[in-house]
């Protein structure tokens, strides 16, 4: 579908019905709107919508759905799933200007926003009420609420608070004809049968345009402590992982990255590593640590057993900054210095070790001469792994390489019990991989809901699976 081909009745409907600056067609804002952070589908937007109330994105949605016309939400378009990739004429539904956050309940604990809230500013919207919405990731600044519910997004606290699904008690919705469902509001149990709620968490916007949220949220922690350690290997990663889940440490964050990451990070952001050798693979950890002197005991202990080879404590917020700032930069560095083939798979922790050998050993056996950027949150099972398109190959013939990879990494993960996607979802990136991860019942299943909830198929058409 081309700019041209919304239909004019539809064209004419909104501008009598909206305000004026409600749709744009630019250019550039085409482009930006239509895209996420994947770098494979071109945008192509029909237009852009900027609804400001779940009003406006009721009567547009009854007015895409009286027209047949598609649509795409979006959200801050950080996905890595081509989730939010308007590329077939779909209008864009962006929930940008749905950004109001509501008073915080600090009796019940809860916060009821817009979908367009950016993150982090629910985090400062709460912190003077030392309470705080424990979903965080490297893109806070930048993503919405709305987005990291309708991926049930994850991030670096997963280990310590769970998935984004944890802590969302009540959702409103508008459907594809344009109904407005209240989902149970700031119920902590409501048990009225089946949870429609947790339909449309995760769901990718296929189901339900996503406009407010209850969300539940917790204390803030304690005084966090950060660590950097130096250690050999992926193995030597998760054998320190499972030490410290035994210290005397309340852990927030473990974190792991190899490095080639960290060499992509400081070619781009100039960073400096606290270690003067390099190392195979480096482990940030971020924990809450009451007692002092246990903790001391502990570190001492990890060079005395060959656990680590080196490491540093931050002394203060600005270190502890800069020693997040070398893994939460990596994702921007790695696209900023090549580009990167990204896959995001999560496995049962216990089968951490034997997969990751096993995908070294394949690295090994079948792209020698491939950049593996490996790095991903171990204490939640889940890990990115990257790889580097050559200087010298063109991007096509890049992608023609990588497909039979990933379906031998698929496969991989199959047989260790993993999913193809841990957190950033199936989009159009990934859904002819979908079968690796759900079976056939369960596939029908998921097209039967669509059908039923979408029968024409115009919300976010052709992500997660073809009807």
């Amino acid at each position: 579908m081309s700019t041209a081909a919304l239909p004019d009745a539809f064209l004419r409907a909104l501008s009598d019905g909206f305000p004026a600056d409600f749709l744009t067609r630019e250019p550039g804002e085409l482009a930006e709107y239509g895209r996420d952070w994947t770098k494979v589908h071109t945008p192509a937007p029909a237009a852009v919508a900027f609804p400001r109330t779940t009003d406006e994105v009721s009567r547009l949605m009854a007015l895409c759905h009286a027209h047949r016309v598609a649509v795409v939400p979006s959200g801050g378009r950080t996905g890595l799933a081509a989730g939010a990739v308007a590329a077939r004429g779909e209008l864009v539904l962006s929930l940008q200007r749905m950004n109001h956050l509501g008073p915080v309940d600090v009796l019940g604990g809860t916060v009821r926003v817009q979908a367009g809230a950016v993150t982090e500013a629910v985090h400062q919207h709460c912190a003077p009420y030392g309470l705080t919405w424990p979903v965080d990731f490297a893109s806070k600044g930048s993503s919405h609420v709305g987005g990291n519910i309708a991926t049930n997004a994850g991030g670096v606290k997963v280990i310590r608070y769970g998935l984004t699904r944890q802590w969302v008690l009540g959702l409103q919705v508008v459907t594809a004809r344009g109904e407005v469902l209240e989902l149970n509001g700031a119920l902590e149990k409501n048990n009225t049968g089946m949870d429609l709620r947790q339909l449309f968490i995760g769901s990718e916007g296929t189901l339900g345009v996503i406009t407010e949220a209850t969300l539940k949220l917790t204390r803030l922690p304690g005084k966090q402590e950060v660590f950097l350690f130096a250690v050999p290997d992926v193995a030597a990663v998760l054998k320190l992982f499972r030490d410290a889940r035994q210290a005397p440490l309340s852990i927030s964050a473990y974190e792991f990255f190899t490095d080639k990451c960290l060499a992509r990070v400081q070619r781009h952001r100039k960073l400096r590593s606290p270690f003067d050798a390099p190392s195979g693979c480096y482990v940030l950890l971020e924990a809450e640590a009451p007692d002092a002197a246990a903790v001391e005991g502990w570190l001492g202990s990890l060079f005395e057993r060959g656990l680590v080879t080196d490491g540093t404590q931050a002394q203060g917020v600005s270190q502890a900054t800069e020693l997040w700032a070398l893994r939460e930069s990596i994702s921007e560095s790695l696209s900023a210095t090549g580009m990167p083939h990204k896959n995001d798979i999560a496995l049962p922790i216990a089968a951490l070790e034997a997969f990751c050998g096993e995908l070294d050993a394949f690295f090994q056996a079948r792209y020698p001469d491939w950049e593996i950027c490996l790095f991903g949150h171990i204490g939640d099972g889940n890990l990115h792994v990257n790889v580097m398109k050559p200087d010298g190959m063109d991007k096509a013939e890049f992608l023609a390489h990588t497909k039979p990879a990933d379906h031998d990494i698929f496969a991989l993960v199959r047989k260790h019990g993993g999913s193809i996607s841990a957190e950033h979802g199936i989009g159009l990136l990934k859904k002819d991989y979908l079968s690796y991860t759900r079976t056939p019942a369960e596939l029908e299943l998921l097209r039967a809901i669509k059908r039923t909830m979408d029968p024409e198929n115009l919300l976010n058409p052709g992500k997660i699976l073809d009807l």
